[in-house]
């Protein structure tokens, strides 16, 4: 840590601060920082308890942070000494319940440590006290960030912090310095012999937060946190298994050896810093596994973002193949500023549809140590989501367009993705019109223009409305398809988990088309032409038969009606009306439980114009009467996978008994 640290922020008020010295022989200077605030470190301990496990970030990316300045320093000439290895080192002790995080940066002066250590920081956790007082949680969450306690975060964990440093500087008041500070305002500092510049932090834990000493938990915080960083990180040794040059085993193979190596933590030069013009598809996919080691399925392509106005934007975004259940790919992607890592937890940072993306976001403009509610309002990361959203869009039309081919074979992975995004960000249902695809039962695809050249002549109704017919069940729903396609309609394939919403969506846009499931209706009436098919029975003997099926169905769940459909049609079909079914199905899938948990409700669509119907009208025998119109029931609730346990078992046997 140095005095570049993030902490050093413009202070918002500044007080007066009385110090209290006693210089004793040893030249230790004892201070107390007389605070107007009470209680500053028990609210630091409390502020970001939900996530104290910062603090290791916190405290790392200080250390890169002055590792970073004194490489500035050096390439502009300011600092002409040797570098060496910049590595930074991070070390535990279980029983001592310590953390140890060292850098060879650009360390500090006993002046820097007064300035940024017992000055700015303080005045600054002072002022975050006093704001943090009168806010709502949400608020309080906030406010993090904004106030210099990067450095002061440490004390969320420990009971005492020490800074050993010694500044890179020579001559004058350069001596390496040791602060110490228990928790409360009272500090002190001498120095001491630290020889190599820099500055080494320990952190002693207090008795809640020893864990933290743990080295499977440092590990897990680090590769969280600073997996990408652009300073090497250390933590211990690691053994490896490495080929022996030159040497073969007698199946010959390479013989293997294993040595000891550094434990480095980070990439710290990930591919997203890369410009794209300098990477291969292989760089992509490799650097996809290094994101999601578990994940045993390639993304289908990626975009690759690079921009510097009007705001700094790197990343990689892959498209995954989307699975059934759309949370399961949600929290993929990692947000990062300045490679360090932030959240992964995008939602409300960018819009809804993209959490369905993996990659790396990175933005310097993206505010470390604030809230998601914080993050959602700030009009950097408004602008970044927008420029997202457009970069997306932009790369699936250039895909439909360079290659339709390979755009229609990825179709069914990507769909549910771009049907996503058209029904929740209107800016991109205007860019998705030009490349989501309709595909029919028959595997073909379309777009909307398309489609519509296709049907517009032949399924158009008596009112001008052109219709479009779908299943969102190809085998359930065969007879029905299969009656559509003998009319000379086609029908779409609309099986996605998504597609009650997205049908909801584009029949507001697409001006004179209406949706209907070809189960909704007879067909005669998903198209209703200004024709009809001349009638067998008239009302009067329509109004006989009424009863003779109410008495042989379940009239809780089914209404009985009449329609004069071909001699060719089924006896009698079931129905579900689409508007209904609809509503229900689109609260099932909100968690509305006020159609959700109505019963099923049915027709039943009596085919007057059927022999069968007529024979029943004939039959004079009840009994007989009641047989057949079981049969045809159970064979329409048959048709639609209805007829289930004993009703399924009766008319088996009733089968069996008609064949004999």
């Amino acid at each position: 840590m140095s005095g570049s640290v993030s902490m050093a922020q413009p202070l918002i008020l500044r007080r007066q601060i009385e110090l209290k010295i006693n210089k004793k022989e040893n030249k230790m200077e004892q201070g107390k920082i007389n605070v107007q605030t009470e209680n500053i470190f028990p609210i630091i301990k409390k502020f970001l308890y939900s996530d104290h496990e910062i603090f290791l970030r916190e405290l790392i990316s200080n250390a890169v942070d002055a590792t970073q300045k004194l490489k500035t320093l050096t390439t502009t000439g300011k600092y002409s000494g040797e570098l060496g290895d910049l590595t930074i080192q991070v070390k535990s002790d279980p029983k001592k319940k310590t953390i140890t995080v060292s850098d060879r940066g650009v360390g500090m002066t006993e002046d820097e440590v007064k300035n940024y250590i017992n000055e700015i920081a303080f005045s600054s956790a002072e002022e975050f006290v006093k704001k943090f007082k009168t806010k709502s949680e949400a608020e309080q969450n906030a406010l993090i960030g904004h106030f210099g306690l990067g450095f002061y975060s440490s004390f969320m964990v420990a009971d005492k912090v020490e800074i050993f440093t010694k500044t890179y500087k020579k001559g004058g008041k350069t001596k390496a310095v040791h602060w110490e500070c228990d928790g409360s305002p009272n500090y002190t500092m001498e120095e001491t012999d630290k020889e190599d510049r820099g500055t080494t932090i320990v952190v002693h834990l207090d008795k809640e937060s020893k864990d933290f000493a743990e080295e499977h938990k440092v590990l897990e915080l680090l590769k969280k946190y600073s997996k990408f960083l652009p300073v090497p990180i250390q933590f211990g040794m690691e053994k490896v298994t490495e080929e022996i040059e030159g040497e073969k085993d007698k199946d010959g193979k390479p013989k293997t050896k294993e040595v000891e190596k550094p434990r480095i933590i980070n990439n710290t030069d990930p591919l997203w810093k890369k410009q794209p013009s300098e990477c291969k598809d292989e760089d992509y996919k490799n650097f996809y596994r290094e994101l999601y080691p578990y994940s045993f399925e390639e993304p289908m392509f990626q975009i690759h973002l690079n921009v510097d106005y009007p705001f700094n934007l790197t990343g990689i975004l892959y498209f995954p193949k989307i699975k059934k259940n759309i949370e399961v790919q949600k929290n993929k992607i990692q947000l990062y500023s300045n490679q360090v890592f932030v959240t992964d937890s995008v939602e409300g940072i960018v819009p809804e549809f993209l959490t369905l993306l993996h990659g790396v976001i990175d933005s310097p403009d993206i505010p470390l140590n604030v809230s998601r509610s914080y993050l959602q309002s700030d009009a950097a990361v408004k602008k970044i989501s927008n420029y997202i959203t457009r970069k997306v869009a932009d790369k699936l039309e250039e895909n439909f367009k360079k290659d339709r081919e390979s755009f229609e074979k990825k179709w069914d992975d990507i769909k549910v993705f771009i049907e996503y995004g058209m029904i929740t960000e209107p800016k991109f249902q205007e860019r998705a019109e030009k490349f989501v695809l309709l595909k029919n039962t028959e595997g073909k695809y379309f777009t909307f223009e398309e489609y519509k050249t296709k049907v517009k002549e032949n399924q158009k109704d008596k009112n001008k409305n052109i219709v479009y017919l779908y299943a969102n069940d190809l085998e359930s729903q065969y007879s029905y398809i299969e009656a559509a396609k003998e009319r000379g309609y086609d029908v779409l394939n609309m099986d996605g988990i998504l597609d009650n919403h997205f049908i909801n969506a584009v029949e507001q846009k697409l001006d004179g088309v209406t949706f209907k499931r070809v189960d909704a209706d007879t067909v005669e009436k998903l198209i209703e032409k200004e024709e009809k098919a001349p009638a067998k029975l008239d009302d009067k003997q329509k109004e006989s038969l009424k009863p003779v099926f109410e008495r042989n169905i379940d009239k809780n769940k089914f209404s009985v009606m009449f329609e004069d459909l071909s001699e060719k049609d089924m006896p009698a079909v079931i129905t579900q009306n689409e508007f209904m079914r609809r509503m229900k199905d689109m609260q099932q899938m909100g968690g509305n439980a006020f159609m959700g948990d109505m019963p099923e409700q049915y027709n039943m669509v009596v085919n007057a114009n059927h022999p069968i119907i007529n024979n029943i009208l004939e039959e004079k025998e009840e009994k007989n009467q009641d047989e057949m119109v079981k049969q045809v029931y159970d064979l329409a609730l048959l048709s639609q996978n209805l007829l289930k346990g004993q009703a399924l078992n009766d008319f088996i046997r009733r089968s069996v008994d008609i064949i004999k």
